[in-house]
């Protein structure tokens, strides 16, 4: 029995996971997948052209909700069911339907950058703290800043790391017009 899920699906493509379960075979299983997280998705798979598969035209997942899912695969003969596989997959957002305001940047890179700015703005303030008339303004120390930094910037890496980019700036794609 092979399932390929993808752990990435970008909402606005066209989704096609072919499905080799012998065991449980079209003509007396239905077989569904079932995510769950920002919004509730079920696929029911079906045979195209004599490949049993889930498929969703890009219009279906165009409309799907960006984020974090679980999935568990199920197959049902009406009477029984079976759980044939689970785990996560992350629905990115679609880049081209995407506004002006879309920032692709993880929560680390995000973060990353806010405490870099707030270092860099820091830098022509030479107080902590100060009051005025009982109300009082106390600022992050700096060392603190600088700890967090170099968390995030650990944090970042292994994203990267994870993407399979050891380089730091990013995968090269080759394309050709």
């Amino acid at each position: 029995m092979a399932i390929n899920f993808p752990s990435e699906i970008t909402a606005g493509l066209t989704l096609s996971v072919p499905l080799e379960l012998p065991d449980y075979p079209a003509a007396s299983w239905t077989v569904t997948a079932h995510l769950r997280g920002p919004a509730v998705i079920d696929l029911t798979a079906a045979v195209v052209d004599g490949v049993l598969g889930l498929r969703a035209a890009p219009a279906v997942t165009g409309a799907w909700t960006p984020g974090s899912y679980w999935i568990a695969l199920r197959a049902t003969d009406g009477v029984d069911v079976v759980e044939l596989g689970s785990g996560q997959v992350r629905i990115r957002p679609d880049l081209v339907s995407a506004g002006a305001e879309y920032d692709g940047r993880t929560h680390a890179k995000k973060v990353l950058a806010s405490i870099e700015a707030v270092i860099e703005g820091r830098a022509t303030i030479d107080q902590e703290s100060y009051r005025i008339n009982n109300r009082e303004l106390r600022r992050t120390p700096l060392a603190d800043l600088r700890r967090m930094r170099l968390q995030y910037i650990g944090d970042v890496k292994r994203e990267r790391e994870a993407a399979g980019d050891r380089r730091g700036i990013g995968r090269e794609h080759r394309v050709k017009f």
